[in-house]
């Protein structure tokens, strides 16, 4: 993607939330460096004690009327392109530009700044967990990972399993019908969720950011019943606690800007 098509993604008319973050991201020079469409997402949101769960992030807790949360995000990333180098650099990338993810994120602060912090990840994409940890400062794991999430077929079903441990985890659940998908209520909780822009990441004592920047999520509130939740229990003691609060869907995101990874 040349400049010029930088400029005419960013004059899309967007929330106040995106539009802040679309300026803040092009407010430092060379950014974004990837664009890449985010498909088919589910978040599973559920409500943490923040003093069980802070002393394992080590940035500090972003709370809403003083209550901690994580969720789990289920989605499929296709196209990962560079934002330079033509069709040279779309080629190297190749490998890695396309796979599942499922991520275990809660929401954090830094200085004046709210994003996300990323607990675990698992890729399908054996490459690509390589590569995260070494310059995103991503933890990225390996995971066996099966998707159906069909807007067709009113049908929510995911299984992720790890290879190493064999804990998975499982859910199940379906679409309003007919599923109207709209913007998080300005204000609301799902908002203060979903519309988070900045990532922050911790590998090895070494702490950094990214930024993105999509267009608001068109989404829904969905029924979901999680069937098998060792894979989290097994890594995280805490999640024993957790409440689930709800689920949202959204068809996903097209022409999503990832910025460089920056330290702090």
């Amino acid at each position: 993607m040349n400049a010029a098509n930088v400029s005419e993604l960013a004059t899309v008319p967007a929330d106040a939330l995106s539009s802040a973050a679309r300026s803040r991201l092009l407010s430092r020079p060379r950014e974004p460096l990837f664009i890449a469409d985010w498909e088919r997402l589910l978040m599973i949101h559920f409500e943490i004690d923040a003093d069980e769960l802070q002393p394992d992030i080590p940035f500090q807790l972003d709370l809403r009327d003083g209550r901690a949360f994580v969720s789990l995000v289920a989605f499929a990333m296709h196209g990962m392109k560079p934002c330079f180098g033509g069709k040279l650099s779309e080629w190297l990338l190749r490998p890695i530009a396309s796979h599942d993810f499922l991520n275990l994120r809660t929401y954090v602060r830094h200085g004046n700044e709210t994003g996300i912090y990323f607990l675990t990840e698992w890729l399908s994409n054996r490459l690509a967990v390589k590569l995260g940890p070494k310059t995103f400062g991503l933890p990225y794991r390996h995971g066996q990972i099966v998707y159906q999430h069909e807007r067709k077929e009113n049908l929510l079903r995911g299984r992720i399993i790890e290879p190493k441990t064999h804990a998975a985890l499982e859910y199940e659940g379906k679409l309003p019908q007919p599923a109207e998908f709209v913007p998080s209520e300005v204000g609301s909780l799902t908002e203060w969720m979903m519309e988070r822009y900045t990532a922050f990441t911790c590998h090895k004592n070494t702490r950094r950011f990214f930024r993105i920047w999509h267009r608001p999520w068109p989404q829904c509130e969905v029924d979901v019943t999680i069937t098998d939740d060792s894979l989290i229990r097994k890594n995280f003691r805490w999640f024993e606690n957790a409440k689930f609060i709800g689920a949202n869907f959204s068809p996903g995101a097209k022409d999503v800007w990832m910025g460089w990874p920056h330290r702090i």
